[in-house]
């Protein structure tokens, strides 16, 4: 699992324009299990959970010109951070 925590000048409104104008983008990855866009505590401060089948799509989504575009598409103003997180077990199947 990725959790990528990202910082935007953007208005939300244009977060959300923009996230859904590139969801099928995402919806085509590769082992892309499931996305989880949040907004989280403070102005501008947003991210994205990201569910993977395997480390190597994890790896080959990180080196795409997709995953580059993030920081330009939401006008990120700070590095965003990212946390990989190994899965251990889930509650429901």
């Amino acid at each position: 699992m990725q959790f990528v925590k990202l910082k935007s000048k953007l208005p939300e409104e244009d977060i959300l324009d923009r996230a859904n104008e590139r969801k099928p983008e995402f919806e085509a990855i590769p082992g892309l299990l499931q996305k989880y866009y949040v907004k989280m505590a403070g102005e501008g401060n947003y991210g994205g959970i990201y569910v993977w089948d395997n480390k190597e799509s994890l790896i080959a989504f990180k080196a795409s010109d997709l995953a580059k575009s993030i920081p330009q598409a939401y006008k990120v103003v700070e590095a965003p951070n990212v946390e990989i997180m190994d899965i251990l077990f889930q509650l429901r199947n």
